[in-house]
């Protein structure tokens, strides 16, 4: 559900449900964030005890911003980083002392209704490698056990007549709506993720369609949204300083997305999304640490990019496109692009086509060939190195990764993995020669998970 408002309107009186809530008792409670009403109620079904944190008058009330929260005692006594529970709790309690009026309903639905001590266990196994999801239902649990019933019948106890929902959880939303009780709004809450709990945050968002915008970051003490692979990328940028002085050649770095069975695509000239969201977002900044990035034409003509960065800060690389024959159409949107692409060729080109690159905007190179009548790319990267650009991200199509790896032209490798099958184009293309005594490869990796995605990082031996 959209974090967007609707009309309140006039709503029929809700049917009486058959499970009932009964209040035992009420206290002032202070707190800095302003003073709030405690009050206790207990579930007649099954004797479980409940609360409901109150500031303002709510009784009758419309559009109260209300958050139901279910217990965690490791979140939210504790301040475990394991979750966000208790951070979601005091970003509740601040939002509504900000409005002056507002109800935390307190659920004991603790470890999403599978108690304390099966939580505990789950914790065990998400310790080996399972998934939040995953480790409920080895335990023989379903993902999530709670009952939104309780808190609907605490807010009708207290006259909430429709309400503003903090959450981030459609299921909790299309519950409390199923059972008569009118959520006019869903208000987003952003966690902070952290190196401990951004496993459990993606898990939520891929498995229990949580609305999350994770974006590939965890906290640490020095900034609150530094990139996971900010040490690895700051171990290639090292690297990148002294290439150039010392080989006058620009520092070129593969980075490529495949599937478990190393395909990039599922067929020749068809485009396939293979990285999620947090590893696109990855990727940009890899393009914005680089002086330029180059694509084949293949890739050029299948996925039509721009090669910009777009979802972090930083600028945009220059793009480059390997294109023997002059291939790219007019229309390109690289053409239209804030740096307008250079089209790496041969002089067998057509003097036609470059005319008309030209005139769209396009640099074109003209440069010896291989043995193949390709462009010959150690030729390329002194051209490249002459212009200027100390640093090269090359983001593939097969051919062109498979070309610098058989001639021992990169550097550094960033490669994703993501965890499906495809079988079809894969990244490598052909042999690399095994009759070598020693094929690329990447020496000493440095292993990061980027959302459900791993990427390997290192310098090539």
């Amino acid at each position: 559900m959209p974090a967007t408002s609707r009309h309140d309107s006039v709503h029929p009186t809700p049917p009486i449900l058959d499970k009932r809530v009964t209040q035992t008792a009420a206290a002032r409670i202070p707190t800095p964030d302003g003073e709030f009403q405690l009050l206790h109620f207990r579930n007649n079904w099954d004797e479980k005890e409940h609360l409901a944190l109150v500031m303002g008058d709510v009784a009758g009330q419309a559009s109260v911003l209300v958050r139901v929260h279910s217990e965690c005692f490791t979140g939210d006594v504790l301040g475990s980083q394991r979750c966000d529970c208790g951070e979601q709790l005091a970003a509740a309690m601040h939002a509504i002392a900000a409005e002056g009026r507002g109800v935390i309903v307190y659920l004991r639905q603790e470890g999403r209704g599978i108690g304390l001590a099966e939580k505990l266990r789950a914790y065990n196994l998400q310790d080996q490698g399972y998934d939040t999801v995953d480790a409920n239902l080895l335990l023989g649990h379903q993902a999530d056990e709670r009952d939104y019933t309780p808190a609907v019948l605490i807010l009708q106890a207290l006259d909430v007549r429709s309400i503003r929902l903090l959450t981030n959880n459609p299921a909790k939303v299309e519950s409390l709506e199923s059972q008569h009780l009118p959520v006019v709004q869903r208000v987003p809450m952003q966690p902070n993720v952290t190196q401990e709990n951004a496993a459990y945050l993606s898990a939520k968002m891929r498995r229990m369609r949580h609305l999350l915008d994770l974006n590939g970051h965890i906290a640490t003490k020095a900034t609150p949204l530094t990139p996971v692979y900010a040490p690895a990328l700051a171990a290639l940028q090292e690297l990148a300083k002294t290439h150039f002085q010392t080989t006058g050649r620009p520092f070129v770095t593969l980075s490529y997305a495949q599937s478990l069975d190393g395909c990039v695509a599922a067929m020749p000239g068809k485009h396939l999304d293979i990285s999620a969201p947090e590893a696109l977002t990855m990727t940009h900044a890899l393009r914005a640490a680089h002086d330029a990035i180059l694509i084949g034409i293949g890739t050029a003509l299948a996925d039509d990019p721009s090669l910009t960065v777009r979802l972090v800060k930083g600028d945009n690389p220059q793009p480059v496109v390997v294109d023997s024959h002059l291939r790219l159409p007019a229309s390109a949107k690289l053409l239209q692009s804030p740096r307008p692409v250079w089209i790496a060729t041969t002089n067998a080109a057509s003097i036609e086509r470059q005319q008309l690159l030209e005139a769209a905007g396009a640099k074109i190179l003209r440069l010896p060939t291989n043995e193949y009548g390709q462009v010959d790319l150690v030729a390329l990267l002194i051209c490249l190195g002459k212009m200027g650009l100390h640093s090269l991200m090359v983001e593939g199509g097969p051919s062109i990764l498979t070309s610098f790896l058989a001639a021992r032209l990169a550097d550094y490798a960033v490669v994703t993995v993501a965890p499906f099958w495809v079988g079809g184009v894969h990244a490598v293309n052909q042999p690399l020669d095994p009759a070598a005594e020693k094929l690329p490869r990447i020496a000493n990796p440095q292993v990061v998970q980027v959302g459900p995605d791993v990427t390997l990082w290192g310098a090539l031996a």
